[in-house]
């Protein structure tokens, strides 16, 4: 039986190709590009897994609450936390911290590369987190100071394809040598912390140990086997009273510490000092709706088309139960012919993800192999989404076929083409619908993406380029010699130093503000160190008091941003308030000599906060105003003075606007993927309304072909068709309005500086898909009324 059916289908099949191959090309596209979804929706939910101890790591969070603020919620402790808790809880196995090194530079003769992602780290890691070794002992690695285990392609890089690796050294900027002990993979990809490599921990200095102060380390624990995470982090509560409240409870800031499972870091951290760009669970379901809708606008052009072509088969189905076929064979027959066009569309599908696969993982900035496709829960999921396209698809054309009474088919009722028109038409309201949403969805994110690049951010961003003397030697003469000179450079328009620049982290540190209520203790980012030209190379300006002339500014000046001003209600008398470091008696203080304009510190995710400017002649991050008209030039003379006053370090740079842009990086990919596929949902659609619309016309040709006989001129003819299509647009609006509305509202609010909802974006994709609706029944009417009528009505 099943024969049978399969050999009919395929006959069918080759009978009307045209019919035959649309309906597979609208599947292919809306399966391969499903599957895209779903490897991105898998790679995203994978995160961390890949360690054989993942359901029991967690990492230690600190949420850290001033008076009048709200809870600062951190993704870093104390050094001493880690053996803290070893000491203090039997739930822990093990304890391990990691801090990261920044920008490092490392030499291996004369070969020299500032490398990031370089961690220092307790000598257990390995004990905790997985890691596959090529060369080395997991034990021992990190034991001995200086020690250095490096990934594999950084061990490549520095030392080529040597074989073996350890025993091997390495020097940083400041003459430490490091000693290769250990080989290991490079870190997933999907890790919420990836390395380079990692220095042992016991190479820090002593002053580390007993340090409950200060803040940097990111501090993990191995819990035993059946402990809850809940109720251990219920436990933490005490941690604070007893190592901390003596030195912040003074100040009246509040802390307390959670623990978060590793493995829902990525998709469900809200912490800042995160070392790796965050998932959001938020474009999980985002995605996930997108692959359905995509798949199921596919399947309603196929049932769209099968019903619209019930006529076609009407008698085929007719005879066949004269001939005694029952109608369970009948939906067989019709089921069996779209699960064969569903798996005929995933085998296409296999093809263009292998032809597709490298630009949607450039994208996207993912690293899925072809393999993936192949693993045993992506087989479960290829057959889910055959079944699913083949039952969904094809379930209603096979049920609404198969109940033709044959009686009135032989005679000939349903010759010309009775099909279920409301259904084919609120099939068609939901396929616009769904597009006009993800079109406005388009819209509105590459607005806010577009204004997140381009808002003004209180400072000149462009052509600055960035260059850090990073080294524990005083490079402080070379520094400014360094200075002097590219200042009188003819590509460079000013020069400075600074301790950092907007869109790198700075401390965040407690001071007692002076107030008209007197001194209070508050939080306030801050540059421990800037020259006299930092705001003028930036473009920052000075609205109130001076900026920093020199030397004499060295001990007490300080200049703050007008939020901080407001903040403390300063008003126009910023000028000479007074600020000291929390807990200092001897009576120093710091004056307030200027206030500048507001900028962007942060990115655009965050609000403007208070800011505070110390000077310091000279730093190691050097900026450089370039003229625009020759960059490359500008930047090879720089070079040469580079390697004249810093002959040890290499000469890396970056450009001040990339650098901050860089911190929407991965909103912009998720962006490009939205839009990509919400062009590819209009194109799906625009196939299924291509077929329906062709047959739409083929069934009226002999009506049209009549009119035209009698005297009607195209213009006439047109609106016959057209205005169907165009009313169906219109319901789609009143559908698609209120739900995008809805969801991009909401999604709008995460962003404190965003562009709002206008009506562009609604009356854009409105137009659009009315634009694409028009084009496509323009033009297949305008054939229709074209065409020879004595050929139309050469039967009747």
């Amino acid at each position: 039986m099943f024969k049978n059916l399969l050999r009919v289908a395929l006959r069918n099949f080759v009978k009307d190709k045209w019919y035959s191959l649309l309906n597979i090309l609208g599947l292919t596209i809306g399966i391969t590009f499903s599957l895209f979804l779903i490897f991105y929706i898998k790679d995203e939910l994978s995160y961390d897994k890949y360690n054989e101890k993942a359901d029991r790591i967690c990492r230690i969070n600190a949420y850290v609450k001033e008076p009048e603020k709200d809870t600062m919620k951190w993704a870093i402790t104390p050094f001493p936390m880690a053996q803290a808790l070893s000491k203090d809880y039997p739930e822990v196995e093990e304890a391990v911290r990691l801090w990261n090194n920044g920008k490092t530079m490392l030499k291996n003769g004369s070969q020299r590369f500032y490398d990031e992602k370089i961690y220092y780290a307790d000598s257990n890691i390995f004990r905790v987190f997985t890691h596959k070794f090529i060369e080395g002992n997991a034990q021992t690695a990190l034991v001995s100071p200086n020690s250095l285990v490096l990934t594999q392609s950084l061990a490549i890089k520095y030392f080529g394809n040597s074989g073996s690796y350890v025993g091997k050294t390495l020097e940083n900027a400041s003459g430490d040598i490091y000693k290769v002990t250990a080989v290991i993979k490079d870190v997933p990809k999907n890790s919420h912390l990836i390395f380079n490599a990692l220095i042992s921990r016991s190479s820090l200095p002593a002053n580390f140990a007993n340090n409950w102060g200060g803040f940097g380390f990111y501090t993990y624990v191995l819990l035993k086997p059946n402990v809850n995470v809940a109720a251990f982090e219920k436990k933490l509560a005490p941690v604070y009273d007893k190592y901390l409240a003596s030195i912040f409870s003074q100040f009246n800031i509040k802390m307390r510490f959670g623990a978060q499972p590793i493995t829902s870091i990525h998709l469900h951290s809200d912490m800042v000092n995160e070392p790796e760009d965050l998932g959001s669970m938020s474009y999980i379901y985002i995605f996930s709706a997108v692959a359905f809708f995509m798949l199921l606008i596919a399947c309603i052009n196929y049932m769209n088309l099968t019903t619209a072509r019930s006529a076609r088969r009407a008698k085929e189905i007719g005879i066949r139960k004269v001939t005694g076929s029952s109608k369970r064979q009948l939906v067989m027959q019709f089921l069996v012919e779209s699960i064969l066009t569903a798996l005929f569309a995933l085998l296409l599908s296999i093809g263009f993800i292998a032809l597709f696969l490298p630009t949607f993982n450039t994208i996207a900035g993912k690293f899925i192999s072809f393999t993936t496709l192949f693993q045993p829960d992506m087989q479960f999921i290829l057959l889910g989404v055959i079944v699913f396209v083949g039952i969904a698809g094809g379930s209603y054309p096979a049920f609404y076929l198969s109940k033709f009474n044959p009686v009135y088919v032989l005679k000939g009722s349903l010759s010309k083409g009775s099909s279920n028109v409301a259904l084919r038409r609120a099939l068609v309201v939901v396929q616009f619908s769904i597009s006009m949403i993800m079109l406005i969805c388009t819209w509105v994110v590459y607005g806010q993406m577009s204004y997140l690049r381009n808002k003004d951010l209180g400072f000149n961003k462009d052509q600055v380029l960035t260059v850090a003397a990073n080294s524990n030697k005083d490079l402080s003469s070379n520094i400014r010699s360094f200075k002097d000179e590219v200042r009188n450079n003819p590509h460079v328009v000013a020069v400075s130093t600074a301790q950092g620049v907007p869109g790198s982290g700075i401390p965040f540190n407690l001071f007692s503000v002076e107030t008209k209520n007197g001194y209070v203790d508050k939080g306030v980012d801050v540059y421990f160190g800037a020259d006299e030209d930092f705001f003028k190379t930036l473009g920052i300006k000075i609205v109130k008091g001076r900026n920093f002339s020199g030397l004499s500014d060295t001990l007490r000046s300080v200049i703050v941003n007008e939020n901080m001003a407001k903040e403390y209600g300063w008003g126009d008398n910023a000028i000479g308030k007074k600020i000291k470091f929390a807990g200092d008696t001897s009576g120093f203080y710091l004056e307030v000599i200027g206030v500048v304009k507001d900028f962007n510190q942060k990115s655009l995710y965050n609000p403007i906060t208070p800011l505070m400017f110390l000077y310091r002649p000279t730093n190691n991050v050097i900026q450089i105003k370039l003229d625009a008209k020759n960059i490359d030039a500008g930047i090879a003379s720089i070079e040469k003075s580079w390697n004249k006053y810093f002959p040890d370090l290499a000469f890396e740079y970056t450009f001040l606007d990339q650098d901050f842009n860089s911190q929407y990086a991965a909103d912009q990919k998720r962006g490009k993927i939205f839009t990509a596929f919400s062009i590819l949902t209009i194109l799906i659609t625009c196939l299924g309304l291509l077929g329906l619309i062709a047959f739409t016309t083929q069934q009226r040709q002999k009506e049209i072909s009549i009119r035209k006989v009698m005297g009607a001129n195209i213009s006439q003819i047109i609106p016959l068709i057209t205005r169907n299509f165009v009313a169906l647009v219109g319901l789609s609006c009143l559908i698609a309005f209120p739900v995008a509305w809805y969801f991009m509202n909401n999604w709008l609010k995460i962003f404190p500086y965003n562009t709002g909802l206008s009506i562009m974006p609604f009356l854009l994709s409105a137009a659009t898909v009315l634009l694409i609706t028009m084009l496509t029944v323009t033009f297949h009417t305008m054939r229709a009324a074209l065409a020879n009528p004595v050929k139309a009505l050469k039967t009747e």
